[in-house]
């Protein structure tokens, strides 16, 4: 049942599944209340300053009076010396940074957040659902067996995928469906073979399903044919899926993933805000990965890991130096979400682990919406330090002027609160949209057609079985 449905008759039972608590808008307005209770470690840190600031201050008053006998010149340097901006000119900063994202699609958990993003030198980016678009298709299939067609081909790897829950396995289907095979039932067993493919019965027959290394393992010969054709769909930017029929090669079946159009841009952007290397991760193979890297402009590339490998990769940049920030889809990709300095989450409107659980969550899929983040965080901490220099300085002057004489109460107080408000339009400047910093073109897709492969070995939301995308 759709939200606006209306029924004009009959008897209708509803189950609500959630409350108003659990949708995504009140994730949302939590997530944005949170991030404003939590404090960054500048703001930390003046909060310590104050702490043993203003009993200086108040020590310092109650001297000068007992020594000058000057009460009121006593109570002018209390009231002056009380750092009202400079307590002022983080918080302000940070809600209106937060305050910005969330405006533009971008949920930041806390200020802390806010300003490690600022730090941030090298970005991992995993590539189904990020740089490509996540929806694979079929592309190419390759009769290798004379005696079969290729309604064969597709029909019987179809009907082994019938049984998988692999993302590539909807791309077949559909692919068998739109030409009329008959796909419909279940395998009578289905096997999958972590990291190679999967292995079915189905109506009497096996079906094999993967990489070379599926059919090394089961002692497929005459593979010869099979491997080349997968090398020409890989290097064509396509994920290659080898069937075979009672042990004999049927053919090649190529899935692609269409390239986000903005992908390229989004490389150029995080340059342009700052970071040294973006890096993509993938479980696809290292053909596919090269060809997707060439289309987007990427700086390394990964091939071939699990999830277990993406992690090692974000602890490896860090212990390189680096301020990592991890994108992903919020489920397969989460060891290394966690581990990374900033975890970022694709998508994340659907998504209630990735609202909850990620550092920065993008609400859209627009990939443009990260380095705009990394770009605000930037100026989130540039106008922090403009602030707090601004409430240093007004506070020294005019306890140098009180000190010195010729600073009176009346326009000791009229520069104090002068500072204040400065602080605060400062900070509010952070509230207009900020233009993008980079309009770089993305160069054309050429010879990868709609898309390159689509990858993912790893735990998928809805179960823990590993599997090769390179199947």
């Amino acid at each position: 049942m759709f939200a606006g449905t209306v029924a004009r008759s009959g008897f209708l039972q509803v189950r609500a599944t959630g409350v108003g608590a659990d949708t995504t808008l009140a994730r949302i307005i939590h997530r944005v209340e949170e991030a404003q209770d939590a404090k960054a470690k500048t703001q930390v840190f003046m909060d310590q300053f104050s702490a043993w600031y203003t009993p200086v201050i108040l020590v310092l008053a109650i001297v000068v009076g007992l020594v000058t006998q000057d009460i009121v010149l006593a109570l002018t340097l209390l009231v002056i010396g009380c750092p009202g901006a400079l307590v002022i000119s983080i918080p302000v900063s940070i809600v209106a940074g937060i305050g910005r994202a969330a405006k533009d699609g971008i949920l930041i958990k806390g200020g802390e957040f806010l300003e490690t993003s600022a730090k941030i030198t090298a970005v991992a980016v995993d590539k189904t659902g990020t740089l490509t678009i996540g929806r694979p298709r079929v592309t190419d299939v390759v009769v290798l067996n004379l005696a079969l067609t290729r309604a064969d081909v597709l029909g019987w790897a179809g009907r082994a995928e019938a049984g998988s829950e692999h993302q590539l396995s909807r791309a077949i289907l559909d692919a068998a469906r739109s030409e009329g095979l008959d796909v419909a039932g279940l395998p009578e067993s289905t096997e999958p073979v972590p990291g190679k493919g999967i292995v079915v019965s189905t109506q009497g027959r096996r079906v094999l399903i993967g990489n070379p290394a599926l059919l090394a393992q089961y002692s497929i010969i005459d593979t010869d044919a099979a491997t080349q054709a997968a090398t020409e769909l890989a290097q064509a930017g396509r994920t290659p899926m080898i069937v075979v029929l009672d042990g004999t090669v049927a053919g090649v079946i190529g899935v692609a993933d269409e390239v986000r159009a903005d992908a390229a841009r989004m490389v150029a952007d995080l340059h342009a805000a700052g970071v040294k290397i973006v890096i993509m991760l993938t479980g696809d193979s290292p053909l596919v990965a090269h060809a997707v890297a060439s289309v987007t402009g990427v700086d390394e590339v990964r091939a071939s890991l699990l999830p277990e490998d993406k992690l090692a990769v974000v602890t490896g940049l860090q212990a390189e130096g680096y301020v990592v920030a991890m994108v992903g889809d919020g489920v397969n990709d989460a060891p290394a979400l966690a581990t990374a300095n900033i975890g970022v989450a694709m998508g994340a409107a659907g998504s209630a682990v990735a609202v909850e659980t990620a550092d920065i969550a993008l609400m859209g899929d627009n990939l443009l919406k990260l380095p705009e983040a990394i770009s605000l965080a930037r100026r989130t901490v540039n106008t922090m330090r403009q602030n707090i220099a601004i409430a240093l300085i007004t506070v020294t002057v005019l306890l140098l002027g009180v000190l010195l004489g010729g600073v009176t109460m009346t326009i000791g107080m009229l520069v104090h609160e002068a500072s204040v408000l400065i602080v605060i339009v400062n900070a509010m400047r952070l509230l207009r949209r900020h233009e993008r910093h980079s309009e770089a073109r993305p160069p054309a897709l050429g010879g990868l057609g709609r898309g390159v492969g689509l990858d993912e070995p790893g735990v998928h939301a809805d179960d823990g079985d590993l599997r090769s995308a390179t199947r």
